[in-house]
């Protein structure tokens, strides 16, 4: 099992996440703007999850059905970033939890949120 950056971190690459990760598995990308994980670094430690103040983070396992794709797309996307591992500032713009979720309701999902909740 890895551990998945979902859509919702596009546009916003919140960096909280990348400073408490043990072993630098998170990548910085610009096109989509955002950060994902390098899976055959990931651990599994699940010290990001609760960092992410978007909650764009999931195990593989709890991925809603809408963010499928971005297993793959993590695995895929991530060879061509920037080692992230310290905080930076959001990019301009980057939404809030609340604005993420209140996206999701208007495309019609029902997302829950990383561990379940």
């Amino acid at each position: 099992m890895t551990y998945v950056v979902t859509e919702r971190c596009v546009d916003c690459r919140y960096t909280d996440c990348a400073t408490v990760c043990p072993v630098e598995c998170f990548w910085e990308i610009e096109d989509p703007a955002m950060l994902v994980i390098d899976p055959d670094t990931c651990i599994d430690c699940g010290l990001c999850i609760p960092e992410c103040p978007v909650h764009a983070i999931y195990t593989e396992d709890e991925l809603p059905e809408p963010y499928q794709e971005w297993t793959a797309k993590n695995a895929e996307l991530f060879g061509s970033g920037v080692n992230c591992t310290e905080k930076k500032d959001a990019l301009e713009g980057a939404k809030t939890l609340e604005e993420v979720q209140a996206a999701e309701k208007e495309k019609g999902w029902d997302i829950s949120e990383p561990g379940g909740t």
